[in-house]
């Protein structure tokens, strides 16, 4: 069965929050950098204001990437706008984009401002099942939307919520679960169109034999955060069909390298 989401392009290219290391993360700025560099998707993060907007933010609290303190759910979306999205943002420590007004978006402006990237959203707390399910079905964006979250509750309900109109990615539980089967040449079916795994996690390790078991369920594979060219090579030989990366620029090198037209 071929799922829309992840027709565009083979393996494909995720920017990280449209990229932590060359531009603000998760901004608007960020996206359009990575949109100039070719990518066609965008993995971001979203969780929701006091007064019940959806918001493009990573962080449970402000301090890390803004000149806000406290948490994200306990502003407005009025009160988050005021801030500065860019203000931490520091290559050099020059702090570059300080005070160039880089601000919070929230997901139905990202939507319409990007009409024709594909975001892979991250859930990042509870209360989003039906903010998020409601934005995307208001934008269109049923085919061009994949959600994960690293709560298999909160993905479980969203896929509940929106019917399975919105493609998935598997949980933590889930992907344990595969990890294990594949231990023994196995797999599990799940009603999910990706894996999106660490590459780097100590106590599950990544192997062909996991990469053959997630393929053999009909599912995608996607590797995070991989920022180096040597990793890259080493996962897409394996069969990795994804890469999510901070570094945009490798990885497109690293796949004109290997004769794809990026």
């Amino acid at each position: 069965m071929t799922v829309p989401y992840l027709s565009r392009e083979h393996p494909i290219r995720l920017a990280h929050r449209g990229s932590r290391v060359l531009w603000p993360e998760n901004t608007a700025e960020a996206f359009h950098g990575a949109v100039a560099l070719g990518y066609r998707y965008i993995e971001t993060d979203v969780r929701i204001s006091s007064d019940g907007h959806v918001v493009v933010f990573h962080d449970e609290t402000l301090e890390r990437t803004t000149n806000g303190r406290g948490k994200v759910v306990d502003w407005t979306l009025d009160e988050l706008r005021g801030l500065d999205a860019g203000y931490t943002f520091d290559p050099g420590n020059g702090y570059p984009a300080r005070g160039r007004g880089v601000g919070i978006s929230t997901l139905a402006e990202v939507l319409a401002e990007f009409p024709n990237m594909h975001f892979n959203l991250d859930l990042k707390s509870p209360r989003l099942e039906w903010a998020v399910a409601d934005v995307i079905k208001a934008a269109g964006r049923q085919e061009s939307t994949l959600v994960g979250s690293f709560s298999d509750h909160r993905t479980a309900k969203f896929r509940r919520v929106t019917r399975g109109t919105v493609a998935t990615s598997a949980g933590p539980s889930a992907t344990l679960a595969m990890w294990l089967a594949s231990r023994a040449g196995r797999h599990v079916r799940r009603p999910v169109v990706a894996y999106q795994v660490p590459f780097d996690f100590r106590s599950l390790p990544i192997d062909q034999k996991y990469v053959d078991a997630i393929h053999a369920a009909g599912a995608q594979v996607h590797f995070w955060t991989v920022n180096e060219a040597a990793a890259m090579t080493r996962l897409l030989d394996i069969g990795a069909d994804g890469i999510v990366t901070d570094r945009p620029d490798v990885l497109n090198e690293v796949l004109r390298g290997r004769g794809h037209d990026v």
